[in-house]
């Protein structure tokens, strides 16, 4: 165990009750976690993270619904496989890919989601190619791509530096990366007001784990590139706005409030959106994870009513 997780506090319960999972498909493997017999719920993580961000609001939903949290591919332990010059395996059409193979394999025709950072990005993009598959859909503290990119400013791109870092060419920020995995995170993700608070030992231990081979490093390098050219290109190419109810969600203390008016972003894209700002930073599932579920859980049984 790294030296940052063995010091961070532990959390008295992680995933109880919760199977692990893995669907093998044709581009590789989908880890998941599942716990629950109600309505299907997804919950898509972010970057550099796994499923195990959602280890303190996925038990209490899976009292009501079937909490499912995949590894996005990139990230944890999913798939990682070889990219190309135009990004396309790494693109949030092709992660959303891996999201519908699951829940077919697990039988769900139509379901929630709820999801954060790149995990936003990436239901953003499966409710637009899959509008009949999602019933309604939460983001954590982010706005779309396309419109956050076009928006940005100097003091956005001095905050969230990575955005642009990381779409450097191969092999440039992996290797630089790769020279000390656990100091990028610890320092990429203890910058904010909460510092690294917000992270308990069971969680931290599985990020900087899985974040240190450079299989992860290349994925996520490889998931901002896409994010930068041939997601804007999907986005461009596919004006239709969202339909079903979207609720965004943001950190009053974090870089979306302080340089984008995350709702106006938003019906820019979805037709049906309401949100507002949450006490905390960016990590808000893991610092404040009763304030999302206070917001979760109307928004979610309002939508199956």
């Amino acid at each position: 165990m790294h030296p940052a997780a063995a010091s961070a506090r532990p959390a008295p319960h992680f995933f109880n009750g919760f199977q692990e999972g893995t669907l093998d498909t044709a581009d590789g493997p989908v880890f998941y976690r599942i716990a629950g017999k109600g309505p299907p719920l997804v919950l898509l993580h972010g970057y550099p993270q796994t499923s195990a961000m959602w280890h303190a609001v996925a038990p209490v939903l899976a009292q009501t619904y079937q909490v499912i949290c995949p590894d996005l591919r990139g990230y944890g332990r999913s798939l990682k496989p070889t990219t190309d010059a135009t990004h396309s395996p790494y693109s949030k059409r092709a992660m959303a890919g891996d999201v519908i193979a699951l829940m077919d394999y697990l039988g769900h025709d139509r379901f929630l989601i709820g999801a954060h950072d790149r995990g936003g990005r990436v239901a953003h993009r499966l409710a637009a190619d899959h509008p009949d598959r999602v019933i309604a859909l939460s983001t954590l503290d982010i706005a779309p791509t396309r419109e956050m990119y076009r928006e940005a400013d100097s003091a956005f791109a001095h905050t969230y530096w990575h955005w642009y870092w990381l779409t450097l060419p191969h092999p440039f920020p992996e290797h630089l990366i790769e020279a000390d995995p656990a100091f990028f995170w610890l320092k990429k993700c203890g910058v904010g007001k909460a510092g690294l608070t917000p992270f308990v030992q069971q969680a931290l231990d599985e990020y900087l784990s899985c974040f240190s081979t450079p299989a992860a490093i290349h994925g996520a390098c490889e998931d901002y590139r896409a994010a930068a050219t041939i997601d804007i290109a999907h986005d461009d190419a596919d004006p239709t706005k969202l339909v079903m109810p979207l609720l965004a969600l943001w950190g009053k203390d974090g870089a979306i409030e302080a340089h984008f008016d995350c709702l106006a972003l938003w019906k820019e894209r979805a037709e049906n959106v309401t949100g507002w700002a949450l006490p905390g930073g960016h990590y808000l599932a893991e610092q404040h994870p009763d304030k999302v579920l206070d917001a979760w859980q109307p928004f979610f049984a309002k939508a199956l009513a």
